[in-house]
């Protein structure tokens, strides 16, 4: 590819200044401003050449319209990873912070044709069954149970002690979980996604996965997992096992990082400030914001073109991954230019085409109705920090704010859960505390439920 001659350099501060290579995902530099990188990756063309862990090379469309034949084209560009060179050579080592997120597993996430709409079918299915006003009313009880733990203190960081606990909390409901099934769901789903010791993460969490499986064949239940298995699609075991896994890490990850950028902005931006408050339509504004412009998985959607494919004048080779950057394409100039507000759904927060998140709608759901009801629970919140110093998760895959502290009136403890524990006899707290801490949030909130 010719180099133009007025061709800009890496941003300041990037690995790739200067270097010509590759430019690199996964660091705090592009955490910190993942625009400026892709204006500068536009100059290539449609798409550009980046890294998505060292070593780990890949192709990043940042066109709108080129991202839309690519989600558009299974029969040229597919989803199945064992068409990955670099990892069928060897060149990827297992323990790479990405190959939980890319290697293949036997489910819709990564199938194609018939397979792909077999398996995608039983997941929709299954979705449909979801009532969602009993969602809405469970979203409820676990943003009550989380504010519950913090709305004494009157400070509160908004991501590590809400937005991430929300969808976990409601997920392990929603599939059947048990307490210690959930306890290790928890802690291998959060490993994976922040590629933090991924190899002893995906054990935890198959593991998990896999007594979760066996549980619903003898004791089924009104839940996903249990609808899924009676599917007349007729999933295996392991089918089953990598089943669930994108779909309860389809609704965790991109849902907290959905309301926590929600809430950033609503906390911070001026045309979200309401004299009547911030709920109802501020909130589904503030997401759709969200989706547009600071998608919760702002890079992936991983396909790998069945044969070389020219690509606007770039040539993409059979078997090489091409990533697409939802967040660089819902920006796209032209886009813009051309008037992208002509509808809400016209974004690709949620990816486009076969492999469109079947999980949208309840995402959707827990995301405004967690947002709504902190809002109204503590009408006063605002955040502690200027909104200039937040900082942002680094990795190739997620946009996710590190932490949102806030602060608010502290509210009056209700006679709940919570106030009979602190009322309790002296010997009956001190009885309490000599037992061992719940193994997560997850043991916690059931406790809280049965109390």
């Amino acid at each position: 590819m010719q180099t133009p001659p007025d061709f800009q350099p890496p941003p300041p501060g990037c690995p790739a200044h200067d270097s010509g290579q590759s430019v690199p995902l996964y660091g705090p530099e592009f955490a910190a401003a993942p625009e400026t990188y892709y204006s500068y990756m536009r100059q290539f063309g449609p798409s550009a050449p980046v890294e998505l862990a060292p070593g780990v090379e890949a192709e990043l469309v940042t066109d709108y319209t080129e991202a839309l034949r690519v989600l558009q084209n299974p029969k040229t560009f597919a989803r199945d990873s064992r068409r990955w060179n670099a990892l069928n050579e060897g060149r990827i080592p297992a323990d790479s912070p990405v190959v939980g997120m890319m290697a293949y597993r036997p489910n819709l996430l990564f199938s194609d044709g018939a397979e792909h709409m077999r398996l995608r079918q039983a997941a929709t299915d299954s979705l449909a069954k979801v009532d969602s006003h009993r969602l809405g009313r469970h979203v409820d009880q676990v943003a009550s149970y989380l504010i519950d733990q913090f709305g004494a203190k009157g400070r509160a960081d908004l991501v590590a002690d809400y937005a991430q606990q929300v969808p976990l909390l409601v997920f392990n409901d929603l599939f059947g979980c048990t307490e210690d099934i959930g306890n290790r769901l928890v802690f291998g789903i959060s490993g994976i996604f922040d590629g933090i010791d991924v190899e002893k993460s995906q054990e935890v969490l198959i593991g998990a996965l896999a007594e979760l499986v066996e549980l619903k064949r003898t004791h089924p239940g009104d839940d996903i997992t249990s609808w899924m298995m009676q599917h007349p699609s007729a999933l295996s075991t392991e089918e089953m096992i990598h089943q669930v896994f994108p779909m309860i890490a389809a609704g965790t990850e991109p849902v907290q990082n959905m309301i926590s950028s929600a809430l950033r902005l609503l906390l911070s931006d001026d045309k979200y400030a309401d004299s009547q408050g911030m709920a109802g339509l501020l909130v589904e504004d503030a997401l759709n914001d969200v989706l547009w412009n600071y998608p919760p998985m702002a890079n992936y959607g991983v396909h790998y073109p069945v044969h070389d494919v020219d690509l606007a004048g770039i040539t993409l080779k059979a078997g090489d991954p091409v990533v697409i950057s939802y967040a660089a394409a819902n920006t796209d100039p032209a886009l813009v230019g051309n008037g992208r507000t002509m509808s809400k759904r016209a974004h690709l927060g949620w990816g486009a085409g076969p492999h469109v998140c079947p999980a949208k709608d309840p995402a959707t759901l827990i995301s405004l109705r967690a947002i709504e009801k902190l809002l109204n629970t503590l009408p006063d919140i605002d955040l502690a920090v200027p909104v200039e110093s937040l900082t942002w998760r680094p990795g190739p895959f997620h946009r996710a704010l590190t932490s949102l502290p806030a602060r608010f009136t502290p509210a009056r403890q209700a006679p709940g859960p919570a106030a009979q524990a602190a009322a309790a006899p002296a010997g009956a707290q001190a009885q309490a505390q000599a037992k061992p801490k719940a193994a997560s949030r997850w043991s916690s909130f059931l406790n809280w439920l049965k109390a």
